[in-house]
């Protein structure tokens, strides 16, 4: 969505600008990183999970308006990115097929070499279908360990089985 031009209401004052996912989540990552706050912080603020923010905050979620007034109001953002947190948007839209960023990239990896693991065992235990992405949620968290420290996530979502007819 290209940035719009603010036009005046009959009264004079300004509509607000609508701005795309882009303009967006530079305004968030600029708010965030002057306030010195951390993706766990404003989640707390917005009353979501700090994986679920983030992922709207980088344009890949949507957010109710309440909780995008709560996020705006928190980072002291302008209305047209408060608005933007709550256009659906076009999902990984913006991603190659397989990400070059490494740590992204280890997950593609990880479904390379064990995803078809992952599977038969999905199977086997629930029988044939998915798990959604859309009844889902998704933690993250730092283990210490004497190796170094590890990344724990945690994946859960509703079993869909296939409908057979």
């Amino acid at each position: 969505m290209a940035t719009l031009t603010a036009v005046p209401a009959a009264g004079g004052t300004p509509e607000p600008m609508l701005i795309g996912k882009v303009e967006m989540t530079e305004a968030i990552m600029a708010a965030k990183f002057a306030k010195e706050t951390t993706w766990a912080e404003i989640a707390e603020a917005v009353g979501m999970s700090e994986v679920f923010v983030t992922s709207a905050c980088l344009g890949q979620n949507s957010l109710s308006k309440e909780a995008a007034a709560k996020l705006a109001a928190f980072l002291g953002l302008a209305p047209a990115v408060e608005t933007a947190l709550t256009i659906c948007p076009l999902k990984a839209q913006d991603l190659e097929l397989v990400s070059k960023d490494p740590l992204i990239y280890r997950f593609f990896e990880i479904n390379y070499v064990y995803g078809n693991t992952i599977k038969e065992i999905i199977h086997e235990k629930f029988g044939d279908g998915i798990m959604s992405a859309i009844d889902f949620d998704m933690h993250i968290e730092k283990v210490e360990h004497p190796k170094g420290d590890r990344v724990k996530v945690t994946m859960t979502g509703k079993f869909l089985p296939y409908n057979k007819w």
